[in-house]
């Protein structure tokens, strides 16, 4: 009989789908935070399971991890070798130790084995499991140059330490959601290795004077999801973002614009500097601009007349740039029946040149610009549509990115 606490499998995502994940916890303050990490895990489809030092069995107690994980947890070594059963191969697929404590990281790095963290990370490092390590512990600790030079030496190793925020003079956990996308990087398949992609996200802006713009509701959402899958699978990704609150991913080049016509020029400035061999379209350009700025701030008890005028289209720049560039596009419509909403998308994609086109309807609450999910039809040149249902944004990136890859062979 399945663990009610496991409930909550998939209902983000399925990108840790069919992955072991053992969540060893240490006697930082941090410890708080390994329930709710456990959780989130699980929701993008990782099962979890739970090891505890002694000194984290102090600040929280192994029955909520086992309620959180839906997992006997481990708290000591018995016969059953809890150590070598997840730390072998076949056991588990990840090691992530969140918190890390600098005794546990000190530990590790000298090869003592006194804790079932310790002796977990020793047989994963041995069996070569991967091996994650989320330092936290107050600022003066972290800055020791002992600490430091422990955790290069773990680095040199090939474990991955997820760098902690300093906050308040002291290393603490980043968002949840940054550790989530660190675990998924590190367990994602590595098919687009040597692909580069350049991808647009967000809104534009044109200003009617020096602080109002016309814009619209983009928030950015999935082009940044975009940008997340495709780095996570290896590719090296160049993101073009219009104004937004998102944080794109570490690896990623960033090129910031506000205008249409900044991005019209950041995406030919990209395409002459190196060849690339997907462009994702998920930004939410405007189509016209003003035509008259004005300087400063225009009173507000004035009476305008605003002309606009039509911007070229990004994706026609970027055609005429490279004939062998995969254009992804995107065509977001408002209240259409399915059918028509096919038909304006194939429509357009025939007469830009692009490869596929993500069409997808705006009325919804739950598919609009703001929301974390949408249900899109990806529709090709012959008339070809894949519908996938609602679905979280980064889901959907992922789904979309495998055709790519198979149609490029």
């Amino acid at each position: 009989m399945t663990h009610p606490s496991k409930d909550i499998m998939f209902t983000k995502s399925r990108l840790l789908e069919g992955k072991k994940i053992a969540l060893c916890v240490c006697g930082s303050v941090a410890a708080i935070k390994a329930p709710e990490l456990a959780r989130e895990l699980m929701r993008n489809g990782a099962e979890v399971f739970a090891v505890m030092s002694p000194s984290s069995q102090k600040l929280i107690s192994p029955s909520l991890l086992e309620w959180a994980t839906g997992n006997p947890v481990v708290t000591e070594l018995t016969g059953k070798i809890e150590h070598v059963l997840l730390g072998r191969k076949g056991g588990v697929d990840l090691v992530l130790i969140a918190p890390a404590t600098a005794n546990t990281i000190g530990k590790i790095a000298a090869g003592i084995d006194d804790t079932p963290v310790t002796s977990l990370a020793t047989t994963a490092i041995g069996s070569g499991i991967p091996l994650m390590i989320l330092p936290a512990m107050h600022g003066s600790m972290y800055r020791h140059p002992l600490v430091s030079e422990n955790l290069k030496k773990l680095s040199s190793l090939g474990i991955k330490v997820i760098s902690p925020d300093v906050v308040e003079d002291k290393a603490k956990f980043p968002e949840i959601s940054v550790i989530v996308e660190e675990v998924v990087a590190a367990l994602s398949k590595k098919d687009m290795a040597g692909i580069s992609v350049i991808v647009t996200a967000g809104p534009t802006r044109s200003y009617m004077d020096s602080i109002r713009y016309l814009t619209n509701s983009s928030s950015g959402k999935m082009g940044y999801a975009f940008a997340y899958e495709a780095a996570a699978r290896g590719a090296r990704v160049t993101l073009i973002s219009g104004p937004t609150d998102l944080q794109p991913p570490k690896s990623v080049s960033v090129i910031p614009v506000k205008t249409t016509e900044e991005m019209l020029e950041a995406v030919n400035e990209v395409l002459s500097q190196e060849k690339h061999d997907l462009f994702i379209m998920a930004a939410a350009p405007l189509d016209f601009t003003i035509v008259e700025r004005f300087e400063g701030k225009i009173s507000s008890s004035s009476q305008l007349t605003l002309t606009l005028k039509p911007l070229p289209k990004v994706v026609d720049a970027a055609r005429a740039k490279s004939k062998e560039l995969f254009i992804i596009g995107f065509k977001a419509e408002y209240g259409l029946p399915r059918e028509e909403l096919v038909s304006r998308a194939r429509r357009r994609l025939l007469e830009s040149g692009m490869d596929l086109i993500v069409a997808n309807d705006l009325s919804s609450p739950v598919t609009g610009f703001m929301a974390d999910t949408d249900e899109v039809y990806v529709v090709d040149e012959k008339g070809l549509v894949i519908h996938i249902p609602l679905s979280q944004k980064r889901e959907i990136a992922r789904r979309v990115l495998d055709l790519y890859l198979q149609r490029r062979g």
